[in-house]
This record gives C-alpha cells, structure tokens and sequence, in this order.
C-alpha cells in the first residue's frame, strides 16, 4: 500500500497542484485541498475496482476537494469593510449600507457568493467564472440574478428614490418589512 501511494503521489502530485490552484488561485488553499486529496485517496483505494480509472477516479476525488471547499465559503458580509463613502455622498446612502448584509445574506449561497466576489472583492465576471469553474455566460447570468434578487428584495421592503445619477435621496421601510433598517 506504502509503495501504491507512493507511486500515485509521484505520478499526480504536480499535475493536481496545478489543477487545484488553476481554481482556487491561492497558494495555502491549494496546498490544504492537494492534502485533503491525497488523504481520501490513501484513505479510499481500496475502493477503487478498475485500477484502469485511477487517474479519473482522482480527478474525481480533486474536483469534489475543491467543490467543498467553494461550498464552505459562506460570506457573511460586513459591507462597512468594502463600501468606502466619501463625505459628498448622502446621508441617505450612508444610512442605507447598513441595509445590504440582511438583505445579500438572504440571497441563496451561489447568489451572494457571486455578488460579493464581483461587486466587493473586485473580481471580472470572467475571473469568478475561473474561480467556480463555470462558463463565462453561467458567471453572468449568477452576478445578473443576484443583483435582481437583491433589488426584489430592496423594493419589497422599501421605497427607494433615487437620482438622475443612481444616488439614494430618499427611502421609506414600507409596514410589512422586519428586515429593513430603522
């Protein structure tokens, strides 16, 4: 088993790190999940029938690793630490922030992930599509939906009047919403 394992982390180990971080692009992560890989494989090969599907049986156990670890990423969204106001901004907007982490930590995980990824760690479309390993088209249309979803969310419990420029002037928590500020 010792030569097995052996063997399997000689063949696979470079071309798994690199597989792990092309997702994940952070070094550490990559080097938790690559362990966490090698860990169900020595833990599991004694599962594996055809020895013939090895690679792909790995491949396997690698891209479930880095599905979990996607999945553990529950943001809990602290808006104050990536929406910077400046002082020209109203007063309104500024007492509207502290409305968004109810509200984005209402959308489904997917929905939030996303939005927050994109509108608050900066990441394209196109680089969270990379990060989830899904299509560029399936990473926009997730920002697309989270951002309705938000809106839904906003518009149903609130009045919102905005200006010519998308800056909140006034707002109103409509009687049936305990999710609003005060």
């Amino acid at each position: 088993m010792q030569n097995k394992m052996e063997l399997i982390w000689n063949n696979f180990h470079k071309e798994l790190d690199g597989f792990i971080f092309s997702r994940v692009k952070e070094r550490d992560i990559t080097n938790d999940i690559l362990q966490d890989v090698f860990i169900k494989i020595q833990s599991n090969i004694g599962s594996l029938k055809d020895e013939t599907k090895l690679s792909s049986w790995i491949y396997q156990i690698t891209r479930n690793a880095i599905n979990d670890y996607f999945r553990k990423l529950k943001p809990q969204v602290e808006i104050s630490d990536y929406i910077s106001l400046d002082e020209q901004e109203s007063s309104s907007n500024r007492e509207i922030e502290h409305c968004l982490t109810p509200f984005i930590n209402q959308l489904d995980d997917k929905y939030k992930e996303a939005l927050i990824l994109t509108e608050f760690n900066g990441l394209s479309q196109k680089q969270l599509a990379e990060k989830l390993n899904i299509s560029y088209s399936g990473a926009k249309s997730r920002v697309q939906r989270a951002k309705e979803y938000l809106k839904n969310l906003f518009t149903d419990c609130c009045s919102i009047q905005s200006d010519k420029y998308g800056n909140v002037v006034d707002y109103k928590q409509k009687s049936n919403c305990n999710n609003c500020c005060d």
